[in-house]
């Protein structure tokens, strides 16, 4: 299947899709210019030079680039200090360090936004043999489930909360692979000061991954404690080529460098081995490529709404992350689908997604992904756990035009069946 298959009344579609959506389209664009504007001031503020981008090579000492975007994501994020490497290998590990910094032995991590994402269960140790999670350690973990409409249940999490060993509250701003919405930062705001209130000595930690840049404003503006997420979705903007970040309290911060590392070393070491350039760049980049991922979700909502599919958000709804839900009911609907955006890749265009079983997970997942970088999540992609009632989760698109055209071919081959 290739671009120029597209079905004409696919066309026709996507010409009323792009009408339904403009109202959302000049939102996104208003909050693009405003973080491009902090991003900016950020650079300027701490004097970013071509010195910047040379690269270091065994420990790492001294390394001007990386401790420069370290002091820039703490200024964009409103926190004391940021840990912004190359060496965690993709947002679950960043999170992992972000979890340990919340507690010792003997204390308790409370999830107040009920299960997390698959891959973070086995770091907690309520899945996988458990060897080196949290509960290996004997950090213990509790858990406050959404209500049924998907929203934070306010009372449960201060009765939780409360608990004296309670050192941690976790907070995932992403929908997951699950049907709830994604938390706004207003929401994630309430939560913390309910639990600042009620435990002053736990520490918020927030699972920031497809969030970044859809708000002017970050969970650390609004109480959290510290945050994390991956450079290979939002704030890398498409050219980070590995890494995650973490960024709050000093302390925290410290002792996550001390879970990436090890005692004694922290942040200090890490060297950079010439990738600078594109973790500056990457940043630059991030609240446009997030507007452009976010145009191409909206779009893909409008899209579904012709064909009478169940999808969230809505087209005009407000979005805190950039990953579009599509309610699909049958594994076929999922792999035509999947069949089509990676389809309409740049890369690896020719490939069949089919489902397997990845390591994290219960069932097998389909993903389609034919990415610059492999697993980026801020480039088109979709993926699904082939389990009832079979939801496929599309985010991503480096720039709106590549993304409506994926999304056209996902139309196409959804339509050929």
């Amino acid at each position: 299947m290739k671009i120029s298959e597209i079905k004409p009344q696919v066309y026709e579609m996507a010409k009323l899709a792009e009408e339904r959506c403009r109202e959302r389209f000049a939102e996104i664009d208003r909050v693009a210019q405003i973080n491009t504007c902090r991003v900016m001031e950020a650079f300027q503020d701490h004097r970013v030079s071509d010195s910047c981008f040379a690269g270091t090579t065994g420990y790492g000492y001294d390394d001007l680039g990386r401790d420069t975007l370290d002091k820039i994501y703490a200024q964009l994020f409103g926190a004391e200090a940021a840990l912004v490497r190359i060496g965690f290998v993709n947002g679950t590990h960043a999170l992992t360090a972000a979890m340990f910094s919340l507690a010792k032995p003997g204390d308790t991590v409370l999830a107040v936004t009920g299960l997390p994402y698959d891959t973070l269960r086995s770091a907690i140790g309520i899945a996988g043999d458990g060897f080196g999670s949290l509960k290996f350690y004997g950090i213990n973990y509790a858990q406050v489930d959404l209500t049924p409409r998907g929203e934070p249940d306010f009372d449960a999490i201060a009765r939780a909360a409360a608990d004296s060993k309670v050192t941690g509250v976790m907070i995932q701003r992403s929908r997951g692979y699950g049907e709830r919405k994604a938390l706004s930062v207003e929401e994630i705001g309430k939560i913390c000061t309910l639990v600042h209130r009620v435990n002053p000595r736990a520490n918020i930690m927030v699972d920031n991954c497809y969030g970044e840049f859809t708000d002017v404003i970050e969970p650390t503006h609004v109480g959290a404690d510290i945050v994390a997420g991956s450079l290979i979705k939002n704030p890398g903007g498409g050219l980070a080529p590995t890494g995650g970040y973490v960024a709050g309290k000093a302390e925290l911060v410290e002792r996550a460098a001390l879970r990436l590392t090890t005692p004694g070393i922290g942040g200090e070491c890490g060297s950079t081995l010439g990738q600078n350039r594109l973790l500056f760049q990457g940043l630059f980049m991030a609240p446009h490529v997030v507007a452009q991922a976010l145009k191409t979700a909206v779009f893909c909502a409008a899209m579904m709404e012709r064909l009478g599919l169940e999808s969230s958000p809505g087209v005009l709804d407000p979005r805190s992350d950039i990953i579009q839900m599509i309610k699909l009911g049958s594994p076929e609907k999922m792999k035509r689908f999947c069949l089509g955006i990676q389809a309409g890749a740049p890369v690896d265009s020719y490939v069949t997604p089919e489902p397997w079983p990845m390591p994290g997970y219960d069932c097998p997942v389909i993903m389609a992904a034919g990415a610059f970088v492999q697993g980026s999540s801020i480039e088109l992609s979709a993926d699904g756990p082939m389990r009832e009632p079979y939801i496929v989760y599309m985010q991503g698109g480096l720039t709106y035009e590549s993304g409506k055209l994926g999304i056209m071919m996902a139309v196409s081959a959804m339509l050929e069946e």
